[in-house]
């Protein structure tokens, strides 16, 4: 099977969890670690020890699309994808609706990870590139992407696939990704 994005399936639970203790040992999960692994890392690994419970998290992740389905406040709707190789997870990428002040600052419309064993492979540019779609068939055109100054891998990545520099602050910059499909010129 190649690379895909994958909507969250129960089938990838044993390299999901892989992948999560390589996120935990390169220090992930931390009270100071304020991502979406780190979060999940400290609130919901337990549910993921049965079948169930990781059932449960799937289920959750893929709701979590539904303009209805309830979420904290300002959180807004998500569409969360797997990146799969050869039917092991790889890594995530979640495409947030739409824009609120704190994901305008920190976060934009797409985050991704991809885990340790797998970077430095093009994962990470094949999977935001795979998205490119998705975003703009939920109508967001362009998509805000943030990333500290200090993230070179991931700057680079977006970058590849099409990311304009924009402007930041003094940690994070902000990129712009047209999502709308190139037209040839005449």
């Amino acid at each position: 099977m190649p690379s895909q994005l994958v909507p969250p399936a129960v089938e990838f639970r044993t390299s999901f969890l892989d992948a999560m203790a390589e996120f935990r040992a390169e220090g992930r999960g931390g009270s100071e670690d304020d991502s979406v692994i780190g979060e999940e890392l400290r609130d919901l690994a337990h549910a993921w020890s049965t079948p169930e419970g990781f059932a449960g998290y799937v289920r959750e992740l893929r709701g979590q699309a539904a303009e209805d389905w309830p979420r904290r406040a300002g959180y807004v709707p998500c569409t969360t994808l797997w990146w799969v190789d050869s039917g092991e997870y790889v890594g995530r990428l979640a495409i947030r609706h739409r824009l609120t002040d704190r994901l305008r600052r920190a976060g934009g419309h797409i985050g991704y990870d991809v885990r340790a064993s797998a970077r430095r492979r093009g994962h990470g540019t094949a999977m935001l590139r795979a998205a490119v779609p998705v975003v703009h068939a939920l109508g967001i055109d362009p998509a805000l992407l943030t990333v500290d100054r200090t993230n070179i891998a991931s700057r680079t990545v977006i970058e590849r696939v099409g990311g304009i520099l924009d402007d930041g602050d003094t940690t994070k910059l902000r990129y712009w990704l047209p999502t709308s499909p190139v037209t040839p010129g005449p």
